[in-house]
């Protein structure tokens, strides 16, 4: 699988990644290959398609998460993880950076902590809870909050903010309905520091990374 994920674009991307790097990656699209057959982690089961649609898409986010997360270990939860994505690819990849995992469905959590052990990550932490409940026990415990799929953009913007930090950061993955979502964003609220759009090698689909972060702390309402 090595050449196709580099014939596949993650050269493209100039993330410089070790030989480790990518045997980790492999290991780990293997892994969900595995588990897909018998507890569906996902629709998207060609190989190809998995390189493109789930490691490529992933860690395409990197070069704009190491400019704003200048700190030494910043500390990230991925919402809504799923099957590990995009935080599974990023943790192997940022091994520095703490991440937290949060899925209320049992049967991916399993998975996550599968590749957990699999993969010998340390600096993830699955949480096999809704996100409601991790902010009320881990209450501005993060830097950033990171999500892929999860949710719309005004309702993932609720449940990050008691998870952040003071000047924290939130990254949203979305795709070409990325201005209908902010249509339904207070900006009174919330700041957008940056609207990149991210260039996914041999995959035709619109790609953007939103950058928010909150202009003041206000009380969510669950």
């Amino acid at each position: 699988m090595t050449e196709a994920l580099l014939s596949l674009g993650i050269e493209e991307l100039g993330l410089n990644l070790s030989g480790a790097n990518i045997a980790d990656l492999e290991l780990f699209l293997q892994e969900m290959g595995r588990w897909n057959q018998v507890h569906n982690l996902t629709s998207i089961e060609n190989e190809q398609d998995s390189v493109r649609l789930h490691l490529i898409d992933s860690i395409a986010v990197l070069p704009v998460l190491r400019r704003f997360l200048k700190m030494p270990d910043p500390k990230i939860a991925d919402l809504g993880s799923g099957g590990g994505l995009p935080a599974i690819p990023i943790a192997i990849v940022q091994p520095e950076w703490q991440i937290s995992l949060i899925e209320a469905i049992r049967k991916k959590t399993a998975f996550l902590q599968h590749v957990r052990g699999k993969l010998k990550l340390k600096n993830i932490e699955v949480l096999s809870e809704r996100v409601e409940n991790v902010a009320l026990q881990q209450p501005a415990q993060f830097d950033a909050v990171i999500s892929r799929a999860f949710t719309n953009l005004a309702r993932f913007l609720e449940l990050s903010l008691p998870l952040i930090k003071p000047g924290g950061l939130v990254f949203a993955m979305k795709s070409k309905r990325a201005d209908e979502e902010m249509a339904d964003v207070s900006m009174d609220d919330w700041q957008l520091l940056a609207d990149e759009a991210l260039v996914i090698p041999n995959l035709s689909a619109e790609r953007r990374l939103l950058v928010l972060t909150p202009m003041r702390k206000s009380i969510p309402s669950f």
